[in-house]
C-alpha cells in the first residue's frame, strides 16, 4: 500500500496540481474556522504556482524534488510580499521583503506554498494558545491543544489542508505538535537547513524541519531545503544527501538505547504504548538490539535549555523597539527613548513573551551571568560530551516524544511552569544539536489521542533517524487521520 505522500505525488500527475490546490482551498474555507490553523491563505498565488506545474507536466518536463506537493509554512519564515507575524501583535502587519532560503528552494523544486500557519507568539509555547492572532485547536478533538509552538503546522496536516508543512523546532516545536496531532516530523541536525529568513527565537537552538504525514514526506521536504547556504554560516559545506533514496535502507543490525529517565513522570498509558512498539520492532527485526541504560545527566537538560533560550531570546527581541522593527510609536507613548520603547513593547507583546524577556535579561546581567548563564553553558558542554559517549555505544536512542497526550485547553496552569516541564523529553536533542523525529504509534485507550514515539540520532545521522521512523510506520501506520469534521 502506498503511503500518504506517495499517493499525493501520484495525484499531482493524475488530477493535476491546480485541481488539488482547489480541493485544499475548499477544505480550508469550509473547516479552518473550527481549527484555526491558517494566519493567511495564498489563494491566487497557490493557483498560479499550480498552473505552472501543470504546464510542466503537459510538456513532459520533469518536476523537482517537491513534485507539486502543497506546503503550508509556519509564520516565522519569510515569504516575499507576505505577512511575517510570528503570531504577535508586534509584527501583525509586517510584510517580508524577501524569501527565506528554505522557501526559495521549495519553489525551485516545484513545491506549492498555500499559506502561512499559526504559532505560539515568537515560538514561546507548547500548546499554540499563546498566539496573539488566533487559537489553534487539535483537529482530532477541538477541546484539546494542537501542541506548539508549531501547532498551526500539525493541525493543518491532520485536518488535511496540505501535503506538508515547513516548520521550526527550538526545543520540540516540531515534535510536540506532531505527536499531539498524530502526524510525523523531524528536527534535523543543527546546520542541516539554512536559517536565513527565519525570525529566530534562540539562534543556537532553532532549526527548520518538516511536519508530514509520513517519513517519505519528511524526506522529500528535507531533500528540498537542506544543504549549504552562503547566507547562513552554520550550514554544512558538504555534499547534499538524498534522504528519499536512502529511506528504505535501514541497516540489518543496530544497537538502540533506551534511557531509563525517558519514562520518569511519563503517563502510564504512554509508556505502555512505547514499550509495546519496542517489543513489536524487536519481533520484526531480530538483529536490532534494544538496551536500557542510565542517563542521569539528561535530567539537567530542561534547566540548561530554558536558561540559555531565555538569554538568547531576550537578546533577539531587543530589535523590536517601535523605532526600527515592530509597531511604530506615537505621541502617546512618551517623549524619551525609555518610555517609548517600554510603551510599545508593553502593548505589543503577550504575557509569555514578556516573561521570557524579563527572565533572559535577568540571567544575562553582569551581576548574575556567572551564576546562571556561564554555568548553563558549561552544563550544556557536559551534556553534549555525554551524548557523544552514549553514541559510541548506541546507534539510536528511542522513547516517548511527549510524557503525555494533548491536554485540554486551560488544563495546565497559566504560570508557564507546567508547560515548560512538558518539554522534558524533546529539549535534550536541541541542546546537543541532534536529529530527532517523532512517529505516531497509536492512541491513548482512555481518550483516543495520539501517542508519539521519538527517535534520536547522533549528529549527522538524519538518514538513519528517517530510516528507523519509516520502519516504525510499517508496523504502526498513522494514516488515515480522523478529524472531527
Amino acid at each position: 500500500m502506498n503511503s500518504y505522500t506517495q499517493n499525493a505525488l501520484d495525484e499531482v500527475k493524475k488530477l493535476g496540481a491546480k485541481k488539488r490546490v482547489e480541493t485544499f482551498l475548499a477544505k480550508i474555507k469550509e473547516h479552518d474556522s473550527q481549527v484555526g490553523s491558517f494566519i493567511e491563505v495564498y489563494d491566487n498565488w497557490a493557483l498560479e504556482q499550480a498552473t505552472k506545474i501543470d504546464e510542466k507536466i503537459s510538456k513532459s518536463i520533469p518536476l523537482g524534488i517537491m513534485g507539486g506537493l502543497v506546503v503550508a509554512v509556519k509564520n516565522n519564515v519569510s515569504i516575499k510580499g507576505k505577512r511575517l507575524t510570528c503570531g504577535s501583535k508586534m509584527l501583525e502587519n509586517y510584510i517580508s521583503p524577501y524569501n527565506s532560503t528554505a522557501i526559495q528552494r521549495i519553489i525551485e523544486e516545484d513545491g506549492i506554498v498555500i499559506g502561512s500557519v499559526n504559532l505560539d507568539e515568537f515560538c514561546c509555547g507548547s500548546d499554540c494558545l499563546k498566539s496573539a492572532l488566533k487559537v489553534t485547536s487539535n483537529p482530532l478533538d477541538l477541546s484539546r491543544v494542537a501542541g506548539g509552538s508549531s501547532g498551526g503546522s500539525s493541525a493543518a496536516m491532520t485536518a488535511g489542508f496540505c501535503d506538508l508543512t515547513l516548520s521550526e523546532d527550538t526545543g520540540g516545536s516540531i515534535r510536540c505538535p506532531a505527536s499531539f496531532c498524530g502526524v510525523s516530523g523531524i528536527h534535523p541536525t543543527y546546520g542541516t537547513v539554512s536559517r536565513y529568513g527565519v525570525s529566530d527565537m534562540a539562534m543556537t537552538f532553532d532549526q527548520l524541519g518538516p511536519i508530514a504525514a509520513d517519513s517519505l514526506g519528511n524526506a522529500i521536504l528535507l531533500d528540498a531545503i537542506s544543504g549549504f547556504d552562503e547566507y547562513d554560516s552554520t550550514t554544512f559545506n558538504s555534499k547534499k544527501t538524498n534522504y528519499v533514496s536512502s529511506l528504505n535502507k535501514l541497516p540489518d543490525t543496530l544497537k538502540i538505547g533506551i534511557a531509563k529517565q525517558f519514562f520518569v513522570g511519563c503517563d502510564n498509558e504512554v509508556e505502555k504504548s512505547i514499550r509495546k512498539t519496542i517489543t513489536d520492532l524487536s519481533k520484526n527485526n531480530p538483529k536490532i538490539v534494544f538496551e536500557e541504560f542510565d542517563f542521569p545527566l539528561i535530567e539537567n537538560a530542561l534547566p540548561i535549555y530554558y536558561l540559555l533560550v531565555f538569554s538568547e531570546f531576550a537578546s533577539a527581541m531587543q530589535k523590536f523597539d517601535g523605532l526600527r522593527f515592530g509597531n511604530k510609536w506615537n505621541e502617546n507613548d512618551g517623549t524619551d527613548l525609555a518610555s517609548i520603547v517600554s510603551a510599545v513593547r508593553s502593548k505589543s507583546f503577550g504575557t509569555e513573551v514578556k516573561r521570557r524577556i524579563i527572565l533572559g535579561t535577568y540571567i544575562t546581567t553582569k551581576e548574575h551571568q556567572d551564576a546562571w548563564l556561564t554555568k548553563a553553558l558549561q552544563a550544556r558542554k557536559l551534556l553534549v560530551d555525554e551524548f557523544d559517549k552514549i553514541f559510541n555505544q548506541y546507534d539510536l536512542l528511542v522513547g516517548p516524544t511527549m510524557p503525555m497526550v494533548a491536554w485540554k485547553k486551560g488544563e495546565l496552569s497559566s504560570d508557564g511552569l507546567q508547560m515548560y516541564l512538558a518539554d522534558v523529553l524533546t529539549v535534550p536533542a536541541n541542546c546537543a544539536g541532534l536529529p530527532a523525529g517523532t512517529v505516531n504509534v497509536g492512541n491513548c485507550p482512555t481518550n483516543k489521542m495520539p501517542i508519539g514515539f521519538q527517535v534520536i540520532g547522533n549528529r549527522g545521522s538524519d538518514e538513519l533517524v528517517l530510516q528507523f521512523m519509516s520502519a516504525i510506520e510499517k508496523i504502526s501506520p498513522a494514516y488515515p487521520f480522523k478529524p472531527v469534521f
